[in-house]
């Protein structure tokens, strides 16, 4: 999904072992999430999506002061993980999510997936300001721009303009020069057809018309269009612009150059939540994990191993962000209902349009 190093240790869930763990998880629950006392030795289970990545020391440094252990799995993407928590939901495969962010979080609340749950820690405050509408389930944890990036190598090598927007990328002079993806298998993917939907309105099919007659390519995953196709000298592929993160070109910084910057125009704001699984074993422990992402510690470990902003106001983001990693100052936005009504059938829309 984004440029990770992965340090925590988590395990992935093959699809086929869904339904066995699915099959295998009902015991009688704790007392509800709030106010619920924690036995010692309690074993949580969090379920998030495959590039989740924070410091071993941390999440040690977290046993060993709540007497609680943490394991962590994930089946895949932020799409493929609220789809797996909605089919499992009536035998949840852990206590407590991460990951589920706002363009698939009315599906999962709609589902019944997360308890309510309201966190009291400081940081709860700044959470507050990105909760979903209506619903006290999800508490927001990080955010970041989804945008796309380009190589500025390739720009200045081939005296070429740098487009700014939309617009600008259906001219000829970027033809077979872009890379996305699939917003059928991939959360960066939906973001930017999001973000053109509320650039395009009613005209966004004839812009993804247009835009694939510019000879466009689509991939599966993210990690295709970043890792394989981008052309910036980290990666050495074909296509000169791709779509990332605001915050990826930082960690793109050679020799204190940068390579690689993004395109603030084209940005979805994504907002990534925890909750409180329903039908927890543990969820007063699944609770305190909760909190323990908006801990100082756990905020401030994000934007170095998931290259993303944290809620907290009282946490600062690298100082390099601040040149390299500006966020959008006016990013495309869509109402969560809208989303919620209109997902699955703007997917299915673009697929007819983009790859039939």
């Amino acid at each position: 999904m984004r440029v990770l190093r992965f340090a925590a240790t988590f395990t992935a869930v093959p699809a086929i072992a869904i339904a066995t763990l699915a099959g295998c998880s009902s015991t009688t629950p704790e007392p509800t999430a709030s106010g619920s006392k924690t036995p010692a030795d309690t074993e949580v289970t969090v379920v998030t999506h495959d590039s989740f990545a924070v410091p071993d020391a941390l999440v040690a440094s977290f046993e060993k002061e709540t007497g609680i252990t943490v394991t962590f799995v994930a089946p895949g993407d932020a799409g493929t993980l609220t789809n797996q928590l909605v089919l499992t939901k009536d035998a949840p495969l852990g206590d407590v999510a991460y990951g589920v962010d706002n363009t698939f979080a009315s599906r999962a609340l709609e589902a019944g997936v997360f308890a309510d749950y309201t966190s009291t820690v400081p940081a709860a405050a700044d959470a507050a300001k990105y909760a979903v509408e209506g619903s006290s389930a999800l508490t927001a944890i990080d955010y970041s721009d989804v945008c796309l990036n380009y190589d500025l190598g390739y720009f200045a090598d081939h005296n070429l303009a740098v487009p700014q927007t939309f617009d600008d990328l259906l001219k000829p002079e970027y033809k077979g020069l872009i890379s996305v993806t699939n917003p059928a298998t991939s959360s960066p993917g939906l973001a930017f057809l999001l973000a053109t939907i509320a650039a395009k309105g009613d005209g966004w099919q004839d812009y993804w018309t247009a835009l694939a007659a510019n000879d466009l390519r689509v991939t599966a995953s993210w990690s295709d269009t970043y890792y394989t196709d981008f052309s910036a000298p980290n990666y050495g592929g074909d296509f000169p612009i791709v779509l990332s993160y605001a915050s990826s070109p930082p960690f793109e910084v050679i020799d204190g150059e940068p390579t690689t910057a993004a395109l603030l125009d084209t940005c979805f704001r994504q907002v990534e939540y925890a909750g409180v699984l329903t039908g927890a074993k543990h969820p007063g422990a699944a609770a305190k994990v909760v909190d323990w992402m908006l801990s100082d510690d756990f905020q401030a470990a994000l934007p170095e191993n998931m290259y993303v902003y944290p809620v907290s106001s009282s946490v600062e983001v690298p100082a390099d962000w601040t040149q390299y990693a500006p966020l959008s100052p006016a990013p495309w936005s869509v109402p969560a209902a809208d989303i919620d009504a209109n997902r699955e059938q703007w997917i299915k829309d673009w697929t007819a349009v983009v790859t039939p």
